[in-house]
């Protein structure tokens, strides 16, 4: 049954959707709401990779880029229990005023496929309670820093390590960060495009497509997984802050790691994606948490969440 999410109602206020400006009370909707939708993760240690690949049976078969697991500590942290939404997005492009740097007429091209906006329309892949796809990795970075520099807490982009361990379960074996473990694809998309109807309620438990295909789910369509998060399997790929390197594990901190500290390649800078099932990746255990791989920080095929770098959790 599809979850009708109240939290992110309170966007439909004041302009949100129309023009440039912003209001306060936009601003406002969005900071009360991301602060009242994290949730606490426990730190602690655990394996981080493909830990199937230690009883010879990896999950990621054609991956070698997160094997052998190494162990890794992280202290405690909240993260977003949903993907950021069109509508939230929106309101930070509107208030830092950038929304007119991503439209086709100033050149950005990927606008004529996917617009950077913001609608009421459910038929649309840009409805405000569908997940956001940010322009760049920048954007979605700075998302999540104007929420630091409006509610004063250490808001970020999650680390690789953060991100698996909260999908995870707090780093139990699991495939998939869904509420079984398992993945029982909506078959929503998997038809011709004139025959997808918006109005379909959810199945399954996860929602995996080609990201050639703009539509997706509202976020949190689907049932949660045990630690309380929507969508870390399927929906959109994920963007975290760490520079990708495919020897990352051989040389990773053995303590809240945060990845390479420079780009493994200078000339293609790509930062590490989480969740492939968000790309319709499905062969060789890519659409797995354990799925690694690097995209260019200019991609704006990716959605994000953000963290909260606190031991404790938010009153």
């Amino acid at each position: 049954m599809q979850r009708v999410l109240v939290f992110i109602s309170t966007l439909a206020v004041g302009g949100c959707f129309g023009g440039s400006n912003v209001t306060s009370g936009e601003v406002n909707a969005v900071t009360e709401n991301t602060q009242n939708n994290m949730v606490f993760v426990d730190g602690g240690t655990f394996m981080l990779g493909d830990i199937g690949a230690l009883r010879g049976t990896p999950y990621t078969s054609l991956q070698d880029n997160n094997k052998p697991p190494v162990e890794i500590t992280l202290d405690s942290f909240s993260i977003s229990r949903y993907e950021t939404t069109w509508g939230q997005f929106l309101v930070y492009l509107k208030d830092v005023e950038r929304v007119k740097d991503y439209t086709a007429k100033a050149g950005f091209v990927m606008a004529n496929k996917l617009p950077i906006t913001s609608d009421k329309d459910p038929q649309s892949p840009n409805y405000y309670k569908k997940p956001a796809r940010s322009p760049n990795y920048r954007e979605a970075q700075g998302y999540c820093q104007w929420l630091a520099d409006k509610t004063g807490l250490p808001f970020a982009l999650p680390t690789e390590a953060q991100w698996e361990y909260a999908a995870r379960n707090r780093g139990k074996d699991i495939p998939y960060a869904t509420n079984d473990g398992t993945m029982q694809n909506d078959p929503y998309l998997q038809r011709p495009d004139q025959y997808v109807d918006p109005e379909t309620p959810p199945s399954g438990n996860a929602l995996s497509h080609s990201s050639m295909t703009t539509e997706r789910r509202i976020v949190g369509s689907y049932a949660p997984s045990p630690l309380g998060l929507y969508d870390m399997t399927g929906n959109v790929s994920e963007w975290t802050r760490d520079w990708y390197a495919a020897d990352t594990y051989q040389h990773i901190e053995g303590e809240n790691p945060s990845g390479p500290g420079q780009p493994e390649d200078t000339e293609k800078l790509e930062k590490v994606v989480r969740d492939w099932a968000g790309r319709g990746e499905h062969f060789g255990g890519g659409d797995t948490v354990f799925a690694r791989a690097g995209s260019v920080v200019s991609s704006s095929n990716n959605g994000f969440r953000c963290v909260v770098n606190v031991a404790e959790p938010l009153s």
